[in-house]
């Protein structure tokens, strides 16, 4: 039993030393994400001067799941969260990186616009939301 725990132990020491020693590419393909929690906390090291944009993120993927439904009612409603929100945390976001800031907002704008068409188009909002989604993921070093 004692041999086991030290073997264990060993065995853990050396992939936590091979896990900090080994340079980790920020795009980390997702078979390495999903073996281990500490290997993806080294892969994912890059993160967007303007911060976490994972709760705007979640907005985006849910409006996105509506417009592929074709539930463009509902796309506009949840997407009002998005701007809302986007709008509330302005004054902390546009300070750390303004360009950045300035980019994401024009990419929300043209989703909001999409969407917000007296007849919106489905191709043209999926593309504006697909287009959003992937300019947050640059941002935010997964893409």
């Amino acid at each position: 039993m004692k041999q086991t725990v030290v073997s264990s132990g060993l065995l853990i020491a050396t992939a936590a030393a091979f896990v900090a020693a080994h340079p980790f590419n920020t795009r980390a393909p997702q078979w390495v994400t999903a073996l281990s929690p500490v290997s993806y906390a080294n892969a994912a090291t890059e993160v967007s001067k303007l911060g976490d944009l994972s709760k705007f993120r979640v907005i985006v993927i849910d409006t996105s799941k509506l417009v592929d439904a074709n539930d463009l009612t509902g796309a506009k409603k949840r997407i009002k969260d998005l701007e809302t929100s986007w709008d509330e945390a302005e004054p902390a976001l546009k300070p750390r990186a303004a360009a950045d800031w300035h980019k994401l907002d024009k990419s929300i704008d043209d989703a909001l616009e999409a969407i917000r068409e007296s007849s919106p188009n489905q191709a043209k909002c999926r593309k504006t939301l697909a287009d959003l989604l992937a300019l947050m993921d640059r941002m935010s070093g997964k893409g």
